[in-house]
């Protein structure tokens, strides 16, 4: 099994975690924090802790009961769907997989990573007076707003001085503390991150998708990756490639998590490669990925202090305006996956042409209303295909992962 590595940013496969059944799941709760919890860090932390399963199941369903209350739904497995049409429209005669997260908690798959963040602040008994911290101005606040405001605890959302007012006038809807952040004179950097980590520093919990940030995010967000696994395998699927747009890359290491967790517990015997995605107006995992695999000495690069092959990108711009983080900040387990792993892989920089039509083919073909981040990952097969990457008879998967908000 894979073990924790923290310098990669590795949560590694907890202590005796079991992969559930197809007849379990099938016939089971379809909540993947329920059907999916033998995979869970917070689950084996309960279960040393001393907690029974009766009571942490217990904890999933009033917190997730809580969310529903809050949002209008809870967790359940998302939809994974064959895409006909949208494979006949792109002669991609493989088939397209896609999964669509723009059902979920918030409209987003982020609100699984704090979905799981809050199990852990449970299991771990932090008074639910802590106060909360996030820098974040889209899904993301969003997503930690609806499930902080769950779980009954205050939540300070640090915002840049152009956040959407439809987005901070929802983030006040839910009870949340915006904070503006400006620049102050002779700093550099986001004001945002800076502001954040001063009031982590004072004691606040981070409660974010950045896995540098708060390691157990990733453990929620694996349960994307456990669901997408679970359903090829049901169906007998086995897409050769896997593409995920990559902002902060807390999504494609979650999903790596998976896969790897996956093939290690024997779930499955084939994997797909996973393509990371970014855009052409900011690609600083793409950038960090070609810098590695230059290097004399790969994985000594990898351990390599921060800045040497991951700093901030200048003037992030794109109509994909929810990977425009400046900086991968979950880079290093991607890019070991894509560079070292047992089946290579690697990043795509897509177009802005590509990006529009990618979001055009998804409406157009699957109904799915996700805006053009969500659809980043088609365009980053638009691109492949194009440069040859991609064959037109591959069986690939693309995540769908945020919803449209205007």
């Amino acid at each position: 099994m894979s073990s924790p590595d923290p310098s990669f940013g590795w949560l590694g496969t907890p202590p005796g975690a079991t992969w559930p059944s197809a007849h379990t799941r099938l016939a089971g709760d379809s909540n993947p924090f329920v059907a999916f919890r033998h995979m869970l860090w917070s689950y084996y932390r309960a279960s040393t802790s001393g907690w029974s399963e009766e009571r942490f199941v217990d904890l999933v369903r009033r917190l997730d009961d809580a969310v529903a209350e809050v949002d209008g739904r809870g967790f359940r497995t998302t939809p994974l769907v064959f895409q006909r049409d949208l494979a006949t429209a792109l002669n991609q005669a493989g088939g397209i997989w896609t999964k669509d997260e723009t059902g979920n908690v918030s409209g987003t798959h982020k609100a699984r990573h704090l979905f799981g963040l809050a199990l852990h602040l449970a299991v771990d008994e932090v008074p639910t007076d802590t106060p909360l911290a996030i820098s974040s101005c889209g899904n993301a606040a969003l997503a930690a707003a609806v499930v902080a405001r769950a779980a009954g605890r205050p939540l300070a959302v640090h915002v840049p001085t152009w956040a959407d007012s439809a987005v901070l006038d929802r983030l006040h809807d839910l009870g949340a503390e915006v904070r503006t952040c400006e620049r102050r004179d002779g700093e550099s950097g986001d004001p945002c991150l800076l502001r954040f980590r001063e009031l982590v520093a004072e004691g606040a919990v981070p409660f974010t998708v950045q896995g540098t940030e708060a390691p157990w995010t990733l453990d929620g967000g694996r349960t994307l990756g456990f669901e997408l696994i679970a359903g090829l395998s049901d169906r007998g699927a086995q897409p050769t490639r896997l593409f995920v747009q990559v902002g902060g890359a807390t999504l494609a290491s979650s999903t790596v998590h998976a896969l790897v967790d996956a093939i290690d517990l024997g779930a499955i015997e084939r994997r797909p490669s996973l393509i990371a995605v970014q855009v052409e107006g900011c690609a600083p995992l793409a950038r960090a990925f070609n810098r590695v695999a230059d290097a004399e000495d790969p994985v000594a690069a990898l351990g390599d202090a921060d800045g040497v092959h991951m700093w901030p990108w200048d003037s992030p711009r794109s109509v994909a305006t929810g990977i425009l983080d400046d900086e991968a900040y979950d880079w290093r387990a991607v890019v070991r996956d894509m560079l070292l792993g047992p089946v290579p892989g690697g990043p795509v920089v897509t177009t802005e042409a590509d990006l529009l039509e990618a979001h055009r083919l998804v409406h157009a073909h699957t109904g799915v209303l996700a805006d053009p981040t969500g659809t980043a990952g088609l365009a980053g097969l638009l691109t492949a295909r194009r440069d040859g990457c991609v064959q037109h008879d591959e069986e690939v998967a693309i995540l769908l992962t945020g919803t449209e908000r205007s």
